[in-house]
């Protein structure tokens, strides 16, 4: 898969492209399709999978703080796309000299003079240019004329609900993670290099890896009962708060995890973590004592949690397939928790589906 920062560095061997363009939040299912669909107009003209998207993503330019949680970090929103098959992404920087194109600017410098377009994938409900002026309409009827199809995408919907970015957003604030497994297609997972920081884990019995987050609304908040795998295959299960610390603060949101039965040293490792199941919303204790004595009944909340799930033949996390222990930890109690008032965004929903 070959990433392209900026239409600067598109060449003549970019040109001729069947492409789709789209923020692509979390990858779910719904743009699996897309690729899918992208797929077979790909092969048909002998030409790459070509997938546009912007950074940031044009609400967050727009909104800032305002705007929707990411469901996925650019670095892994370019793995996904891959895996589901993209083999060139277009990744263009969402600033003052892109939002003030008009549509007809973007058609001819991004669509035309940049990629060469000859197959475009959008919804119908597709709108670009400086005030989103530009439409679907308005890319057929230049595309007819310039010399390239452009056919809407399908819309893909479970048990007729429309799957999509925003969905996916209420369902994991909410704690449903079942649902939000079913939609994504895998399960709901944070990944990063573990940090040095205080170690006040350390100093209170529950050493922790830190992951830091990226500054601004998150998709979770809270304390989780976590499933998380090192960079050497092994999975633990465990304990995860992931917001601001509000007893002891940071300066930016952080991911906290403590894994049940691990003795060892990951600092410079990548890790991904699986919440399982919300256990409650971050709270501000008086003390570390007190901090101390919550964590230790989080932790024995959790462990329940994951005693309470019996995999065929008594197999642990790392001897089961990948599929099957998270399709058990789906159906686990607790998994599909109804919205509360803890939750970040519980309710809540926005447009921003691409």
């Amino acid at each position: 898969m070959e990433l392209i920062r900026g239409l600067h560095n598109l060449t003549a061997e970019h040109r001729g492209s069947v492409a789709t363009i789209g923020n692509f939040d979390g990858v779910h299912r719904g743009h699996q399709a897309i690729l899918d669909q992208l797929r077979d107009r790909a092969a048909a003209l002998g030409r790459p999978v070509t997938v546009v998207i912007f950074e940031p993503q044009p609400r967050e330019y727009f909104a800032g703080d305002q705007a929707p949680p990411r469901l996925t970090r650019l670095r892994d929103k370019v793995r996904l796309l891959a895996e589901y098959g993209a083999e060139r992404v277009v990744c263009l920087p969402f600033n003052e000299a892109l939002r003030s194109l008009t549509a007809h600017q973007f058609i001819d410098r991004v669509l035309i003079g940049g990629l060469g377009v000859r197959h475009l994938v959008v919804g119908d409900d597709f709108r670009f240019g400086c005030d989103r002026v530009g439409d679907f309409a308005l890319l057929r009827e230049v595309g007819e004329a310039r010399g390239f199809a452009v056919e809407h995408t399908r819309t893909f919907a479970l048990d007729d609900e429309r799957v999509s970015s925003s969905r996916v957003r209420t369902l994991l604030a909410s704690g449903n993670f079942a649902q939000a497994r079913r939609m994504l297609g895998r399960p709901y997972r944070l990944a990063g290099r573990v940090v040095r920081d205080r170690q006040l884990g350390r100093t209170i019995g529950v050493p922790t890896a830190n992951l830091p987050l990226l500054p601004g609304p998150m998709a979770l908040r809270g304390v989780y009962a976590v499933l998380t795998r090192l960079a050497d295959g092994r999975e633990f299960t465990g304990v995860a708060n992931i917001g601001w610390r509000p007893t002891v603060g940071t300066p930016r949101p952080v991911l906290e995890v403590h894994l049940f039965d691990f003795d060892g040293d990951l600092y410079g490792q990548r890790i991904s973590v699986v919440p399982c199941a919300r256990l409650r919303g971050e709270l501000t204790f008086d003390g570390l004592e007190a901090l101390k004595r919550q964590i230790h009944r989080d932790q024995a909340r959790a462990r329940d949690y994951f005693r309470d799930i019996a995999l065929p033949g008594d197999a642990s996390p790392g001897a089961a397939d990948d599929a099957t222990w998270h399709s058990f930890l789906a159906s686990a109690p607790l998994a599909a928790m109804p919205a509360n008032s803890e939750s970040p965004a519980a309710g809540a929903a926005d447009n921003d589906d691409g």
